[in-house]
């Protein structure tokens, strides 16, 4: 089974680029496509209150903690559900595709990395740009990054 990493986080490239996958690999049936979105940091409220926090403090933030990650998961899921919708449109089965989220991230591009290298994907498929304001005119600092340090990965860059 060969197996794609498609990097989502809902712009409109990384949109294109889960269109140019399906469009690319539909008809494959040995083709496992994994949907990835790394999740944001949590903010600094939820990890620092400039002191030595007490053990009841440590249990309060684990939980405040836990529903910040509850609910951007929720956020993730229309994500997922409009990349799905594309893939299955071009062509893929549902039984092909996988969705995952990663949420202990200070770094996105490393997450993709790291995640692209220990789940055995052959191919990772990220978008050109992200959110940027200049998106226009360059890639995403993500993308650079994945680039830069992607030694030994197969990367596709979608328009």
């Amino acid at each position: 089974m060969k197996k794609m990493l498609i990097a989502i986080d809902g712009s409109d490239c990384s949109l294109r680029a889960v269109e140019y996958a399906g469009r690319q690999f539909s008809g494959m049936s040995d083709l496992q496509v994994t949907l990835l979105h790394v999740l944001p940091y949590p903010p600094a409220p939820l990890w620092d209150d400039g002191h030595i926090p007490t053990r009841e403090e440590k249990e309060d933030r684990a939980r405040a903690i836990e529903r910040w990650l509850v609910g951007q998961r929720a956020k993730a899921e229309p994500l997922f559900e409009k990349a799905i919708d594309i893939l299955v449109g071009a062509g893929i089965s549902r039984t092909q595709l996988a969705k995952k989220t990663i949420s202990d991230s200070s770094d996105v591009a490393d997450s993709i990395l790291e995640e692209t290298r220990d789940g055995g994907y052959l191919t990772l498929v990220v978008g050109r740009c992200g959110h940027s304001a200049v998106k226009k005119y360059l890639m995403g600092s993500v993308t650079t990054k994945i680039i830069n340090h992607g030694a030994g990965v197969a990367v596709c860059v979608a328009e």
